[in-house]
């Protein structure tokens, strides 16, 4: 398919700026069998799924990845994003700075009022260097530092500034493993009384691990999808989690991810015979229609923006001229949009 199939006008006003309290956001329930188009809130979200049936949920959680930094010397203002860990012995990472030109190997990064210091070693891309923190202390110590110095990564397209009240929002309520760039957002509408009333429903929950990069976000800019390519994301699946999926899988019950960074991570690690295997790697799957599903039949997932590598994933899963139908009734309808909007099931 071409990057243009998937370009539609989308208003500003739809781009939620804040999010809904949780589990109170809009639900669309896209039924892929009968074509049909139901408009409900998200707690009717039980009435979906049954005894046996799997949740697929992504347990990241979301670290304060933007910290703002000033240049040796003439003091300018630096934003550094934190991209990833290359080496935690060295702390070694990989970043994006603002404004790119005034980076150089060699220059020093200072933070805040604190002993956080980072030298500039490589350049990577335009924006991308790899830094060094010169820090004494332990990995904690470090990670308490960053926690304490950055700022929530609300992406750019919510076009605010960040407050407090995000550090806790931007997040699921069974975030876990720290190393993500960007919140599995599908999994921000969940709250603990929806989770156990799917539990008393007999609803079981598979939790896999995927940390968001900003490949998520990354403009796509070739017209012929086959010749994009997506940034590597780390992942992993437990043998107790695919157990799960497995059972569900061979009982006929629904599977379904929640969110598409959780679709992701379990297309990526399928056996010959068409099960979810355990494994602890990177992932740079790209997905884009048409596409055989091999592990899900149900997808939970936001509102994508255009010509973004998440309304191709959804389209590869609901089908492109269903799913097309769906985003002009929810423009219509006046849907919120993007990682704070509200949610789709795909059945």
């Amino acid at each position: 398919m071409k990057l243009s199939e998937f370009r539609f006008d989308l208003p500003q006003s739809l781009v939620a700026l804040y999010p809904p309290e949780r589990g109170e956001a809009r639900l669309m329930v896209v039924d892929r069998k009968t074509k049909t188009i139901e408009h409900k809130q998200f707690s009717d979200i039980l009435s979906y799924f049954d005894d046996g049936d799997v949740m697929v949920i992504n347990n990241t959680k979301v670290f304060p990845a933007r910290l703002y930094g000033n240049k040796e010397k003439t003091g300018a203002k630096i934003e550094v994003f934190l991209l990833r860990e290359l080496n935690r012995e060295m702390r070694l990472w990989d970043v994006l700075v603002d404004p790119a030109r005034k980076i150089r190997v060699g220059n020093k990064l200072y933070f805040g009022d604190s002993d956080l210091v980072a030298e500039v070693i490589d350049n990577t891309t335009s924006r991308g260097r790899t830094i060094r923190f010169l820090f004494e202390g332990s990995h904690e110590e470090f990670m308490k530092a960053i926690d304490e110095l950055g700022e929530t990564p609300l992406p750019r397209e919510i076009k605010r500034k960040t407050e407090d009240s995000d550090r806790d929002r931007y997040q699921t309520i069974f975030a876990q493993h720290v190393g993500a760039v960007a919140a599995p957002t599908a999994g921000m509408h969940f709250t603990k009384t929806i989770m156990k009333r799917m539990e008393i429903k007999g609803i079981h929950f598979a939790p896999i691990t995927l940390h968001v990069g900003l490949g998520t976000f990354r403009t796509v800019d070739v017209e012929d999808l086959t010749k994009h390519k997506t940034d590597s994301e780390n992942y992993s699946i437990t043998d107790s989690a695919a157990n799960i999926v497995n059972q569900a899988l061979d009982k006929n019950k629904r599977v379904c991810a929640v969110g598409t960074t959780s679709l992701k991570a379990i297309e990526s690690s399928v056996s010959a015979n068409g099960r979810l295997k355990s494994v602890e790697g990177w992932t740079d799957r790209f997905i884009f229609p048409p596409y055989d599903f091999k592990i899900a039949n149900a997808l939970l997932t936001n509102f994508h923006l255009p010509e973004s590598i998440l309304i191709m994933m959804t389209s590869a899963f609901g089908g492109y001229d269903l799913i097309k139908q769906a985003y002009d009734i929810a423009i219509q309808e006046k849907y919120k949009f993007f990682s704070y909007g509200d949610a789709m099931l795909i059945l």
